[in-house]
């Protein structure tokens, strides 16, 4: 992939079709949850039911982040390892860090 200067920091991951409209499904159900709990609180609803609906939304996107901390393991760190380079592990040990 050519870079322009601006973005020559720019990283890709290249996934198989069948994964990638896995994970956009997820962000799209995320992004239904998260305009539910927008509606719930224009409806004024009960404090504690918005609540259970953002740890919910919490609750996927989490799962979301695993799933692709999951497949970056097995992908990036795993070639970046093979091929000598140890910097990744500090990477993703500050990406695990985010990860809260």
């Amino acid at each position: 992939m050519e870079t322009c200067d601006y973005c020559k920091n720019y990283r890709e991951t290249p996934r198989e079709q069948e994964e990638l409209k896995t994970l956009v499904s997820r962000v799209n159900r995320v992004k239904g949850q998260v305009e539910g709990i927008r509606s719930m609180l224009e409806e004024n609803r009960y404090c504690g039911d918005i609540l259970i609906q953002i740890s919910a939304a919490e609750s996927a996107l989490r799962s979301l982040s695993y799933l692709i901390l999951e497949e970056h393991l097995g992908t990036c760190v795993t070639e970046k390892i093979m091929s000598g380079d140890k910097d990744i592990i500090k990477e993703t040990v500050e990406l695990v860090k985010k990860l809260k």
